[in-house]
């Protein structure tokens, strides 16, 4: 009886880890996956920029302490300067509308009417059941 109630258990728990199909990909979807991705980028920036402020920090202190002591260092090597990325600023890509797309109209206008004077039992041979 316990084999049984434990057997169900764990196939009840692994039906609760079942992958779910990833939401539809809509537009405002796309456009907050952009700005995260952007803002994300950002962000590694910002740490790079902090990393380079501590280094220079770093060394500053080790070459003050160095020349209080009297030791002999080398000139310190040439390096670029650390670049502030400012604040975050997301601008959107610019979208068009859906009417101004053309992508619900054909391309060229019609010359014809769409209907044919064949009737539609000629067109479909086949009786509806």
């Amino acid at each position: 009886m316990k084999k049984i109630v434990i057997v169900c258990g764990m196939a009840l728990a692994g039906g609760a880890f079942a992958k779910l199909p990833p939401p539809p990909d809509t537009p405002e979807a796309k456009a907050k996956a952009a700005e995260t991705a952007a803002r994300t980028a950002w962000s590694g920036k910002v740490d790079a920029y902090q990393l380079c402020q501590a280094q220079d920090k770093v060394v500053a202190l080790y070459r003050a302490g160095a020349a209080a002591a009297g030791k002999q260092l080398p000139p310190a090597p040439a390096t670029p300067p650390c670049v502030d990325p400012g604040p975050f600023a997301y601008t959107p890509p610019e979208q068009k509308p859906i009417e101004a797309s053309g992508a619900h109209s054909p391309p060229g206008t019609a010359s014809s009417p769409p209907s044919t004077p064949q009737p539609a039992a000629a067109a479909n041979p086949t009786p509806k059941q």
